[in-house]
C-alpha cells in the first residue's frame, strides 16, 4: 500500500518576498499580503519568508494558485515548493548555534 504521508509526497510551500514600504499605500499593500498569507495557513519562518505545510503536491498547487491571486502590484515575490524530505535536511542557525526547526503540523485524516 502506498504511504500517503511519505516524506517525498508531503510538500512545503515557501513564499519569499521583498515589498516596498516607503509610502502609506505600499505599507498597506505589504501588510495585506502578509495577512492574506496567514489567513491561508502560512506561518512566518523569517521576516519576509512564510511557509505552509501541504499533504500533497496537488494541495501545494492549490495554495500556490491562491497566493498568486493576491500578489501585490509592486515588489518581488518568489513561490517555492519543496518536499518534506528536503525541508528536513535544512540546517538552521541562530547566532552561530543550531536552531530548532519549525513544528510540522500534525495531520488528522478521517476516512
Amino acid at each position: 500500500m502506498f504511504d500517503r504521508l511519505n516524506a517525498y509526497r508531503i510538500m512545503w510551500v515557501m513564499v519569499f518576498f521583498d515589498l516596498p514600504t516607503e509610502t502609506r499605500a505600499e505599507r498597506k499593500a505589504a501588510s495585506l499580503f502578509r495577512k492574506n498569507l496567514i489567513k491561508d495557513g502560512f506561518t512566518m519562518f523569517q521576516y519576509s519568508i512564510y511557509v505552509r505545510h501541504c499533504p500533497s503536491k496537488e494541495n501545494a498547487d492549490v495554495h500556490t494558485k491562491r497566493v498568486k491571486s493576491f500578489l501585490p502590484d509592486t515588489g518581488y515575490v518568489v513561490l517555492f515548493s519543496i518536499t518534506d524530505k528536503q525541508f528536513g535536511m535544512m540546517e538552521l542557525y541562530n547566532k552561530a548555534k543550531p536552531a530548532n526547526r519549525p513544528d510540522t503540523p500534525q495531520q488528522l485524516e478521517l476516512f
